[in-house]
């Protein structure tokens, strides 16, 4: 019995050493891909805020109806800019069963500037664009 448990640790380590020349070389690396997309300023955002970014970059299409209507800027918080400036969008929250908090709203036609809330406007902070479109 014992030897039989040797054994299986054994075919057990050697298959762990073998694995990682089995993936192919060429593979891309998600987080190596992105790396070169993302900019300091998106340290700590949700990835459905990158591809919600993504998704306005690109024009659309978007997932919810009110994605790319106008945001008023009621609180104040960013800067003043004529009425129709700014444009709101939803980031996806998981669980959620409505859209959630959290938005990326964008400003100019075509957007030139980009605010993140995770707190349904409550507070923001600037992104900037991505680099390239994946």
């Amino acid at each position: 019995m014992l030897r039989t448990a040797l054994l299986r640790l054994l075919l057990l380590l050697s298959l762990v050493a073998v694995l990682p020349a089995c993936s192919p070389a060429g593979a891309p690396d998600p987080a190596r891909s992105a790396q070169g997309l993302l900019h300091p300023s998106h340290a700590g955002l949700p990835p459905e805020a990158i591809e919600t970014l993504a998704l306005i970059q690109r024009g659309g299409p978007f997932p919810y109806r009110k994605d790319g209507t106008t945001f008023q800027n009621r609180e104040r918080l960013l800067p003043a800019r004529p009425r129709g400036y700014y444009r709101e969008y939803t980031v996806p929250t998981p669980g959620s069963r409505d859209r959630g908090a959290r938005r990326i709203v964008s400003g100019g036609d075509p957007p030139e500037v980009f605010y993140y809330t995770a707190d349904h406007y409550r507070s923001f902070r600037e992104i900037e664009p991505l680099r390239s479109l994946p």
